[in-house]
């Protein structure tokens, strides 16, 4: 599992620390030593995932999660607070702000990356390696590769990124906006119709073997994965 990690983090040892065994880890690193810097590296790209201290100059980081997940944009980033504050309604505080998690200080950097690769699982299963399954379609991420029974699929890099969302997130219809968003990135500037372009190409590439009528069309809504 690859992901884009904020770190928000003043203290510079600490920082270094949490980037190099991220980045040992396969992570690619942000990095931001206040709530204003973090909010500008945001601004130009989205990240995965948001390690966020507490104490921070000026705006805090319990504030900063608050206005992370006021925020329709970043509503949905996965925070984990990484803080000295050890107390019981601290880690309530922080939980109640918006965290998805709560590590405190001194911490093992081998649970850090633990405890985001368990976020990142809940919050965007698309990052992960893990195979999914779903009525005989079967996607492997690691192998890159689509099959349903013994046949093979022929999907494009683009396709298969946004059947993986798709299969990850059944049951949910998503607009076009949202789909670019998540499956290209938010910094990426291309027209929407793009996406109809990308589904109508997934349809064609899952017509051989019946999948095809696994990906849902919503008029003037978007796009998801049936469960039927």
């Amino acid at each position: 599992m690859s992901a884009t990690v904020l770190i928000v983090e003043d203290e510079p040892q600490i920082q270094e620390l949490v980037a190099i065994n991220l980045q040992h880890s396969g992570h690619k690193v942000v990095r931001a030593s206040s709530a204003e810097e973090a909010e500008t590296a945001i601004r130009a790209a989205l990240p995965d995932v948001v390690v966020l201290d507490w104490m921070l100059p000026g705006e805090s980081g319990l504030a900063f999660a608050r206005r992370l997940r006021a925020d329709a944009r970043t509503r949905d980033l996965p925070i984990v607070m990484l803080t000295a504050r050890a107390m019981e309604q601290d880690k309530v505080s922080g939980l109640e702000a918006g965290a998805d998690d709560y590590l405190t200080k001194p911490f093992s950097p081998k649970e850090l990356a633990a405890r985001i690769k368990a976020v990142l699982r809940r919050r965007a299963p698309q990052l992960a390696d893990d195979v999914v399954e779903i009525e005989g379609l079967r996607l492997d991420p690691a192998a890159k590769r689509v099959t349903a029974g013994k046949q093979r699929l022929e999907l494009s890099p683009a396709e298969f990124k946004l059947l993986q969302f798709l299969m990850t997130h059944p049951g949910r219809i998503y607009s076009r906006a949202q789909l670019l968003d998540q499956v290209w990135g938010d910094h990426v500037f291309i027209e929407e119709r793009t996406v109809d372009v990308h589904i109508r190409r997934l349809r064609k590439a899952l017509e051989p073997s019946g999948h095809d009528r696994l990906i849902d069309t919503v008029r003037g809504s978007g796009y998801g994965l049936r469960t039927d």
